[in-house]
């Protein structure tokens, strides 16, 4: 199961776990995007399942799990990628954006390995992993809201990972930086809207936040999160794996 899988990180590692030979369970709020996904794996003769699911409703991610047990069998791997990313300065952080990235970023993770959960103990295996962010390690201006949910998130995993380590259980969290995906697209829209910088000088301030001095892809996220999925990485537990060139070494 991957939440947030209509598009960006959770789209691509919901088609790296489906070409390693899992069907896959794809949720998002965006039903043209969740089906396109699931048509894709389908398309490549794998099987998937479409879920509609706002991962903020605890009934809607309760719903998505049944019915992914029910066409494709007991949940042993969750990938939470659903979240939101919004920068507003402390003071002008609203009470609307606080509980928006809480409850996206952490409650719908939780909602989500609280769901799972019982079918991986059942079959004594099981593997979450949760895209969280280098704002999980670190602090930074402008992201409050943010890096208060992804510390959160980083944290949640790691009760997780202890609590359940002697069933066959592991919870990890990969922790990305600037990524080029349609969520930091968005994010250089609005710093050069209220800035007055252009696009793509926000976009290169981005870039050289990492010695490799770059975004890093969809794709080499899915890598490692797939690889967190596998037997091979069974002593890796509790842990949050940053993939940003090397500028967070924590």
């Amino acid at each position: 199961m991957v939440t947030g899988g209509g598009r960006g990180v959770g789209r691509a590692c919901a088609l790296e776990l489906a070409r390693r030979g899992a069907a896959v369970a794809v949720l998002a709020r965006s039903a043209p995007e969740v089906h396109r996904v699931a048509e894709e794996i389908q398309a490549g003769g794998g099987g998937a399942l479409a879920c509609v699911c706002d991962v903020t409703q605890r009934a809607q991610v309760e719903a998505a799990v049944e019915a992914a047990r029910s066409q494709l069998g007991p949940v042993t791997v969750l990938v939470a990628a659903a979240g939101v990313a919004r920068g507003s300065p402390f003071l002008e952080t609203t009470d609307e954006e606080w509980e928006e990235h809480l409850r996206t970023n952490v409650t719908g993770a939780f909602y989500a390995i609280r769901a799972v959960l019982p079918d991986m103990l059942a079959c004594r295996w099981g593997r979450v992993v949760v895209v969280a962010s280098t704002a999980a390690k670190v602090g930074s201006r402008y992201t409050a809201a943010y890096t208060a949910s992804k510390h959160a998130l980083l944290g949640l995993v790691r009760c997780v990972a202890l609590e359940f380590a002697g069933a066959g259980i592991t919870a990890n969290a990969v922790c990305p930086g600037y990524l080029d995906t349609s969520m930091t697209e968005d994010n250089v829209r609005r710093i050069s809207e209220r800035t007055g910088r252009s696009p793509a000088d926000v976009r290169a301030v981005l870039e050289g936040m990492s010695p490799q001095r770059r975004l890093f892809t969809p794709e080499e996220v899915a890598s490692l999160v797939a690889y967190l999925c596998t037997d091979a990485a069974r002593g890796v537990n509790g842990q949050g794996i940053v993939l940003d060139g090397g500028a967070v070494q924590s």
